[in-house]
């Protein structure tokens, strides 16, 4: 690792971000495999995106996973802890609150362009405070221009509030090949079966088998990243074949996940 680009203290980290002036801050450290940052929060947005390596992104809105070539847009105020699952090499953007495109107002996961690629890494090597105008000035702006139109991507798995629910998806997340049904998990609670499909809904979004699906997908990013084969995922995550696997795979990316790893 280059020193400059070695993890710093958080608090030190931290301090360097909030005293940035600049309406667009780049920062690149290289973080070692199983690295864990505590949970925190800027008084920016950042995106948070590595080229190398994936993170797992934990805020109480829920758990996000980024593989290489996707990124978290992660707003300001939000407080978050990550993971790295292998080595990371990440490349954030710390963005100013009245800088930021408007539409961009949530925490969620991103695709990144090529274009938009290529410009962060630009955004590493500018000398902070920039001057507008200036070809940095430029770069930067062009930045804000494209994060308008960051396309939104299926990486967050919402946790639910009712202790009820969380159990069953702290008991999904445990054995993501555990096969039982909703009626099933009514009986072990002395629930009705309606309750249930109808607080997942509220509370995340999905139905039952639609959480327990995005579960096992994003654990299945994590395990992909890490070298893992196709056919040794979809077993360990309750699939009958690898291609049952990947038809799941290609309806939720339209890529298969060689092709989805492909640009890391």
């Amino acid at each position: 690792m280059e020193p400059s680009r070695q993890p710093k203290a958080l608090s030190e980290a931290l301090q360097e971000i909030e005293q940035a002036t600049s309406p667009v801050v780049g920062r690149a450290t290289d973080y070692p495999a199983g690295w864990l940052i505590p949970p925190h929060a800027h008084n920016k947005h950042q995106l948070l995106y590595a080229v190398r390596g994936v993170m797992v992104v934990q805020t109480d809105a829920g758990r996000w996973v980024v593989p290489p070539t996707r990124a978290i847009w992660m707003r300001a105020g939000m407080t978050h802890a990550l993971r790295c699952v292998g080595e990371v090499h990440m490349r954030s953007l710390l963005v100013a609150v009245d800088a930021a495109p408007q539409l961009l107002n949530v925490t969620q996961a991103v695709g990144i362009s090529p274009l938009l690629r290529e410009l962060v890494r630009a955004a590493m090597e500018v000398r902070q405070p920039y001057v507008a105008g200036t070809r940095d000035g430029r770069v930067m702006r062009l930045i804000l221009d494209e994060l308008r139109a960051l396309p939104v991507l299926p990486l967050h798995l919402q946790m639910p509030t009712d202790a009820r629910l969380l159990q069953i998806c702290e008991r999904l997340q445990q054995r993501l090949d555990d096969a039982s049904t909703m009626a099933d998990w009514a009986r072990h609670l002395a629930v009705d079966v309606k309750t249930i499909q109808r607080l997942f809904v509220k509370q995340t979004g999905l139905t039952f088998g639609q959480w327990r699906q995005q579960a096992r997908l994003l654990r299945a990013l994590e395990l992909l990243a890490t070298g893992e084969k196709v056919i040794d995922v979809a077993l360990a995550l309750g699939y009958d074949s690898p291609s049952a696997f990947a038809t799941m795979f290609r309806k939720q990316f339209d890529q298969t996940p060689s092709q989805f790893f492909a640009g890391s």
